[in-house]
């Protein structure tokens, strides 16, 4: 019977352990927390977006780092397995939009405690892992300060370095530079902006607006949806799914909402002449609140350059067009991204060029396996990254557990 650790005991680690349990395999999780699963508990603020209902190439075309090397995992364990993997576990789920499913209880415990329950034969050591040494047997020496165990195999799923506090420390990354694998530097995605506008507009949710982000007058991201106001910035799914794509780097990043992506320019003119006119005789400032929440308006006169006092029978045809191209093009100035440990994912991690992608085992030393986050992967909001993780996970466990 092959001997396995699993290092970590996520949404990778406790679908390795239990599929690696499942093939005949006697496995042991070593888990730092005293509970299994405190980032799943915390996904989708506590609800758990578990995975997406969509097609393996739709899935694929939402990873955002190394698509390719998942397609393998992902066709072997597809969003359609994982709904069936936890409604065979008495799960209820449901679909929302954009294809996102969560337990039908919003529980993401429910999630958490299926998990753990397939990986309840396992054993369990809760004590944090110092290192991780290939043995002169040919095996692993996996130790806990002076604790030392010895296995055939192992499975590093420590997640990535994002919300730190649930355990995600990036002990995987020194575990696989000691054991000579490169690690692609790590970088927040899925994460909020700073910006360098101080918007009086902290706690403003915008809904059905338009984001875009653009590196030397090129568009590299544009979507729409819904965009929140902090005290720092900006943030809400449609930011977060934005810096998916700037792979950590903000240098040289213009960014612009715009509040009405459902009118193009003349349709949009033609219903602020139309507002206008039914407010002539008011001043700027309280001739908008038919278009915009009302925290919105002065930041869209004050882009457009006229004072809020101008009495609306006053104003120019041109100056009419500022307002409208306020409206379609307002601006934002991106400063910083928000530190690792605020996202959701982890960017970077070990290299995709050193592991398997049918098996997730090391190309450099046998018996070694990697899942889940620390690898070099990561998708766009919507239940992609957990995906990512069960379908690492089970190869992982699979490959592992076959007889030598």
């Amino acid at each position: 019977m092959k001997k396995i650790a699993v290092i970590g005991g996520g949404a990778a680690g406790l679908m390795a352990a239990g599929t690696a349990h499942e093939n005949g395999a006697e496995v042991t999780v070593f888990e730092k927390n005293s509970k299994f699963g405190r980032k799943i508990a915390i996904t989708g603020k506590g609800r758990c977006n578990l995975t997406n209902d969509c097609s393996v190439p739709e899935f694929i075309a939402s990873v955002v780092t190394n698509p390719k090397f998942l397609y393998s995992s992902i066709s072997a364990f597809s969003p359609s397995d994982t709904i069936r993997f936890f409604e065979e576990r008495k799960v209820k789920l449901k679909t929302e939009r954009g294809g996102r499913v969560f337990p039908e209880s919003d529980r993401a415990y429910d999630i958490v405690d299926a998990l753990g329950a397939y990986a309840s034969r396992c054993h369990v050591v809760r004590q944090g892992v110092t290192s991780v040494d290939k043995n002169e047997s040919g095996g692993f020496t996996v130790a806990c300060g002076s604790e030392k165990y010895l296995f055939d195999s192992v499975i590093i799923c420590t997640g990535g370095a994002s919300y730190p506090l649930t355990g995600s420390t990036g002990d995987g990354y020194t575990f696989a530079q000691s054991l000579g694998h490169t690690v692609v530097p790590i970088r927040p995605s899925l994460v909020p902006i700073e910006t360098k506008e101080a918007h009086n507009l902290s706690g403003l949710t915008l809904k059905n607006v338009n984001f875009s982000l653009f590196s030397d007058k090129k568009t590299i991201f544009s979507k729409s949806g819904e965009l929140l106001f902090t005290h720092f910035g900006i943030s809400g799914p449609l930011v977060l799914t934005a810096t998916a794509y700037l792979k950590g780097n903000i240098k040289g990043i213009s960014a612009e909402i715009d509040m009405k992506p459902a009118l193009d320019t003349e349709t949009l003119l033609a219903r602020v002449r139309s507002d206008f006119e039914k407010y002539k005789n008011r001043n700027l400032n309280n001739a908008l609140s038919d278009l915009l929440p009302m925290r919105m308006i002065p930041e869209i006169i004050s882009a457009s350059g006229i004072s809020e006092f101008r009495k609306i029978n006053t104003l120019t045809a041109q100056e009419i067009l500022s307002i409208v191209k306020a409206l379609k093009h307002f601006p934002v100035t991106p400063t910083a991204l928000r530190p690792i440990d605020e996202a959701i994912v982890t960017g970077g991690g070990v290299s995709v060029k050193e592991i398997n992608p049918k098996t997730m085992e090391s190309k450099l030393i046998k018996g070694l396996y990697f899942a889940g986050e620390v690898i070099d992967v990561d998708a766009l909001t919507g239940g992609f990254n957990l995906q990512i993780a069960f379908s690492t996970g089970r190869s992982a466990g699979l490959a592992a557990s076959q007889p030598e």
